[in-house]
């Protein structure tokens, strides 16, 4: 076994009955949903068998899915799986940042409830579109981007693929513009333009709840990488404390392709998606193209048996 990164998954690949088989088989997993049940009542109804609708809201989204990838990267350590270095995509550095031991669980889920209601509320007050940008290099998005006064680059995934995020009355002509380029322009069905300087208010609100005594981040035990400058949380080169990282990448690009770049040059070969869906894996696919590494995923029952099987835990 090589060395493993640990991928914590955003929100966007929710969906009801995730987490339910893991609740069953692990008894860690179990204990991450009882936690999220007595801090947040009805976590577990919303992620077993919530509505598509109910889900999709960003106050209930973040919890939810926080709670199951906490439990699915349990799941693995009580297995005696545990990884090099985590990373998280978005709403995912939070979970990663907990695993690793920046916060309790406790303290973990209660940061990441009170930023789903901010960024909700930031979403209401700023509505926003996404939409994700196929065929193109970055360079070029970014260039078309530039030419619209409130589109932003805001998630670099991988290779060929950059989400932008803005003006909801920009979105079609900035679309327009992107096929016009040989592109691709898929808008994205989400509740809010994250990652922008519509986020501005809930970056600054969140980062004043870190820095109260009771929520101060602490030195990650793993090493974690930061979404926003796609260096690890510690970094003696960081002119941020640990607080603005986490505040600040609310309302600025995720770096996810730099992040897997970077693991990849540090010799990481093995990198485990958790939570629902298989999103990371799917960029992952693009990124590892020429490097002898292993893609795995935990998100229920049967996908925590197959991670074992390829890390050869009987």
């Amino acid at each position: 076994m090589g060395k493993i990164a640990f991928l914590f998954a955003g929100q966007g690949a929710q969906y009801a009955g995730m987490g339910a088989s893991l609740k069953e088989c692990s008894p860690a997993a179990a204990k991450v949903f009882r936690m999220a049940e007595t801090i947040r009542p009805g976590t577990e109804k919303q992620c077993f068998s919530g509505s598509e609708e109910e889900l999709r809201e960003t106050k209930n989204t973040q919890p939810c899915v926080f709670t199951v990838a906490l439990a699915a990267a349990e799941a693995l350590k009580e297995r005696g799986i545990t990884p090099n270095a985590c990373a998280g995509f978005s709403l995912g550095e939070v979970c990663a940042l907990t695993f690793s031991g920046a916060f309790s669980q406790e303290k973990g889920i209660r940061l990441v409830c009170r930023r789903g209601e901010l960024m909700q509320e930031a979403a209401e007050k700023h509505p926003g579109a996404m939409a994700a940008v196929l065929k193109l290099p970055n360079e070029e998005v970014e260039k078309l981007c530039s030419s619209f006064s409130e589109i932003w680059p805001v998630n670099y995934n991988c290779p060929g693929q950059l989400v932008v995020a803005g003006n909801p009355a920009q979105m079609p002509d900035f679309c327009k513009a992107v096929e016009a380029a040989g592109g691709k322009a898929r808008p994205l069905a989400v509740g809010g333009g994250f990652h922008t300087p519509y986020m501005q208010e809930a970056s600054a609100a969140f980062l004043k709840i870190l820095e109260d005594g009771e929520f101060s981040v602490n030195l990650p035990e793993i090493p974690v990488y930061a979404n926003k400058t796609a260096r690890l949380y510690g970094d003696p080169d960081e002119n941020e404390t640990l607080a603005e990282l986490l505040s600040a990448q609310i309302q600025n690009p995720v770096r996810w392709q730099e992040i897997m770049e970077r693991l990849l040059a540090e010799g990481f070969d093995c990198f485990i998606e958790l939570g629902p869906g298989k999103t990371l894996t799917g960029f992952g696919k693009r990124l590892i193209k020429g490097h002898e590494a292993k893609l795995l995923h935990v998100e229920d029952e049967k996908s925590l048996n197959e991670t074992l099987a390829a890390l050869g835990v009987q």
